[in-house]
């Protein structure tokens, strides 16, 4: 398909402003660059509250940002970890997409904090994410939550550690996942595909930044083999929770995400796939510009709610 009008529309607005490439930032600059990207999402939805949380963390704490939606509860819950490539991204960029989840899937979602690269690198994003599904679990009734049932799902880096820690709860035996919202994810950290090939340069995300993300978030070029860098290399996917795979047509992520879903499915787990045709990555975060990122939103709203209603 050809590249949807609406985000052609922003890669000119991008092009126009003239932001230098990611790789020749620093973590800051890119952070100060990227700080206002969740006033891209939309028109924030009325909930019943918002409220922030510090909870504890293997050497230290992170915060959390519950979203209760309107009704009585308790909630289902679903735990939520923003994109960035493991070093932008906080509470308030997907502030408004958090609320609009809890909005349209009745859930109480939690968003996390987890410390970002290269100041905490490799496990440590791992470590907090795996902590804060733990500690949603246990305290899910005090916070008006049904820890039973427990969803989690993230974008682009968020997406690749939402799929490490459902590995990391069934290898350590974790907290019960029901399901899994995997939004363009990562899942192989260096892998040669077609789609980098093809969408590398031009499509907001680029090659050479995913590059440089790689390096500030690994110690070392080993840990990109490591599943809980590259998930995608975990040879045992049996008995994981039904996921939702969504990716983006002109994204260099698009191919690693549909050889996951096909790695599932192939292990026996429930997987709904989509490719968003003449989408970009970053569009999940765009729904204020891009229908299709407000549709993605209801996508996995809808699912949410399908899966635990059937529980």
């Amino acid at each position: 398909m050809p590249l949807d009008p609406q985000a052609k529309a922003f890669l000119d607005m991008n092009e126009a402003a003239g932001a230098p490439p990611t790789s020749s930032m620093t973590p800051e600059e890119n952070r100060e660059r990227t700080a206002d990207l969740g006033k891209l999402a939309g028109i924030p939805k009325e909930i019943a509250k918002i409220e922030n949380r510090m909870i504890p963390v293997d050497g230290g704490e992170i915060g959390v940002r519950l979203y209760t939606p309107n009704g009585l509860g308790p909630f289902p819950v679903f735990v939520y970890f923003h994109g960035g490539g493991w070093v932008i991204g906080n509470l308030e960029t997907v502030d408004t997409l958090c609320r609009n989840i809890a909005h349209e899937s009745e859930c109480l979602v939690i968003s996390v904090d987890y410390r970002l690269a290269p100041e905490h690198k490799f496990p440590v994003p791992v470590e907090d994410c795996y902590a804060a599904v733990e500690w949603a679990a246990q305290h899910a009734s005090s916070l008006n939550g049904d820890g039973t049932k427990l969803a989690i799902g993230g974008d682009s880096a968020g997406g690749n550690l939402a799929a490490v820690v459902a590995q990391q709860a069934k290898q350590r035996g974790g907290p019960p996942i029901s399901f899994q919202a995997l939004i363009y994810p990562a899942t192989q950290l260096g892998g040669e595909t077609e789609s980098y090939r093809e969408n590398g340069e031009g499509y907001f995300l680029t090659a050479d930044s995913m590059q440089w993300f790689f390096r500030q978030y690994l110690n070392d070029e080993e840990e990109r083999k490591s599943v809980l860098a590259s998930p995608l290399l975990n040879e045992d996917l049996a008995g994981l929770p039904p996921a939702l795979v969504i990716t983006a047509e002109y994204d260099p992520l698009r191919d690693e995400g549909a050889m996951y879903a096909d790695k599932l499915r192939q292990a026996g787990v429930p997987v709904e796939y989509t490719c968003y045709e003449g989408m970009i990555h970053g569009f999940f975060w765009m729904a204020g510009l891009m229908d299709k990122g407000a549709q993605a939103v209801s996508q996995v709203s809808s699912s949410l709610r399908s899966v635990f209603q059937r529980l």
